[in-house]
């Protein structure tokens, strides 16, 4: 087995980066959709309320995260998962995909959430609070994608076979993430708010865990 080293998974993050920059219709696109959605929103209903505006976005992050985190396995084609086995460990490559996923989800959650301050109103009263927990909410949802893709990519249905295992578990993620996020549209925050954090945080614990344990033996069929 192969050791991991940093200089190997930072140049499958670079890899990564760099693909990315250069397929810049994948990062335009989702803006698009993400601006054109909230417009939709904008005409159809004005301002929402509170509840309404905590729940749209983190329906949005989920479809964000499908079109831009869930892919990065999908796209990638047998004789190139070949060749990433002949040059690094299956540690290395599953922890550069979760690191430029990270990255990747933490970047297009500010973008949407400007494009939401833009185009309908900022409601917060604790505007560092909610980014803190967009950034959290971020890395969960890309974690989870990452960890389903990797699954999924060995499948054919790719994309089917990612939905199905995928949507009846980030559910609960999505409930509990607008929970934790209702507290910065007031100035009380709610009991067992630490509490929460916490369990979404060992949530994404064993998400890591689980793909550094399974990703081996899928990388090896």
């Amino acid at each position: 087995m192969q050791q991991r080293r940093p200089n190997q998974i930072i140049t499958l993050v670079k890899k990564e980066i760099l693909l990315e920059i250069r397929q810049q219709y994948t990062f335009y696109g989702i803006i698009l959709y993400v601006a054109s959605t909230l417009f939709v929103i904008f005409l159809s209903m004005g301002q929402p309320e509170d509840k309404i505006w905590n729940a749209l976005f983190w329906i949005v992050q989920l479809f964000v995260c499908v079109n831009a985190v869930a892919k990065s396995f999908l796209a990638e084609s047998k004789g190139r998962m070949l060749y990433f086995f002949t040059i690094s460990g299956a540690r290395d490559f599953i922890l550069s995909k979760i690191i430029f996923n990270l990255l990747l989800m933490l970047t297009m959650s500010m973008v949407s959430l400007l494009l939401f301050i833009l185009l309908l109103d900022n409601p917060l009263n604790n505007f560092p609070m909610f980014i803190g927990v967009t950034c959290l909410g971020g890395c969960s949802i890309s974690l989870v994608f990452t960890f389903l893709a990797a699954i999924a990519a060995k499948a054919q249905q790719q994309a089917a076979l990612m939905a199905i295992m995928g949507f009846p578990i980030i559910i609960p993620q999505l409930l509990l993430l607008m929970k934790i996020a209702t507290p910065a549209f007031s100035s009380v925050v709610q009991e067992g708010w630490w509490q929460m954090i916490g369990l979404l945080v060992v949530l994404d614990a064993m998400v890591v865990l689980l793909s550094f344990i399974l990703f081996p033996f899928l990388w090896k069929d």
